[in-house]
């Protein structure tokens, strides 16, 4: 059997390697006081945005996603898809999969 992608409009932002706010700010709604040391949100530790941007520096941009955590390269799409989730997409794939709307 043949299926077909259903049309979806998702949002999205390319990670350059020097837009880490701008990515955050679409992940986290503008809330950047901190950020949790670890993906458990019953931890207490927090980095703040000085030492959140020397960790992606030195480990790159990590992603939790559904299935887990997933690391950004520079030129990856950072979607957040229809459930509010978000995950990396890499370019290639991206430009075949989306199109740009109009606003």
């Amino acid at each position: 059997m043949k299926y077909r992608k259903k049309p979806v409009v998702i949002e999205a932002i390319q990670w350059n390697g020097n837009n880490l706010m701008e990515i955050e700010c679409f992940r986290k709604g503008g809330n950047l006081i901190a950020f949790r040391k670890s993906i458990a949100e019953s931890t207490r530790e927090f980095w703040q945005w000085d030492e959140y941007e020397r960790i992606v520096e030195e480990k790159g941009l990590r992603i939790q996603t559904l299935e887990g955590e997933m690391k950004a390269d520079i030129g990856d799409y950072i979607i957040k898809g229809v459930n509010g989730e978000f995950y990396p997409c890499k370019p290639d794939i991206f430009e075949k999969t989306y199109e740009k709307l109009s606003e």
